[in-house]
């Protein structure tokens, strides 16, 4: 250690390769070290070494990105799923236009336990009895996994915006390249064939 009179106090001189506190010779952090002869450049930190960019995709059989359900396909889904839900409808409507309470607490009932189990059903598996019936599935786009009971609620909440405008959103995926509707853009979700 010399005395330097640029620097006033005293401290020892660090080389500006060298980091606080390493040892003699050694390069500090986040200078580059260089790679010895015949070792391959390591991946970036974004992705894990070895990991596929969609895991969910892959396992599923698909490459990068799976094929998308056409408007068709969600279209009648949603029929199927709409049907799942005419009885408990009929009871409500007649138990109101009667005004017949047990009807209508039979019906209600049965609505709100047929939203509750199609919601769980959508957002552990991806897919409602409708999807199920016309092989397609609901998923995260970013990795293809089925979205959460929470964010399913959240997507039919979404569906909001797919109604504002003359309801042009449900009618978005035959022609989106990603066959979304606005409330699939907004979740960060698409539907895609299983079959």
């Amino acid at each position: 250690m010399s005395y330097d009179p640029n620097n006033p106090y005293g401290q020892p001189q660090q080389n500006p390769q060298q980091g606080y506190g390493q040892p003699q010779g050694q390069p500090g952090y986040g200078y580059p070290q260089g790679a010895p002869q015949g070792v391959p450049p390591q991946q970036g930190y974004g992705q894990p070494q070895g990991q596929p960019a969609y895991p969910g995709y892959q396992q599923a059989g698909y490459g990068a990105t799976p094929p998308y359900a056409n408007w068709g396909q969600r279209f009648l889904g949603t029929l199927v799923d709409m049907l799942v839900f005419a009885v408990p409808y009929i009871l409500y409507f007649v138990g109101i236009t009667t005004k017949n309470s047990a009807l209508l607490g039979i019906g209600g009932i049965l609505l709100l336990g047929l939203f509750i189990w199609q919601l769980i059903r959508e957002g552990r598996t991806g897919q409602t009895v409708g999807k199920q019936a016309l092989g397609i599935r609901l998923v995260r786009e970013s990795d293809g996994q089925p979205i959460g009971v929470g964010m399913a609620f959240v997507r039919r909440l979404a569906h909001f915006v797919d109604g504002i405008a003359c309801y042009i959103g449900f009618l978005w995926p035959a022609w989106d390249a990603k066959r979304q509707t606005f409330a699939d853009k907004i979740c960060g979700t698409i539907v895609i064939r299983t079959q």
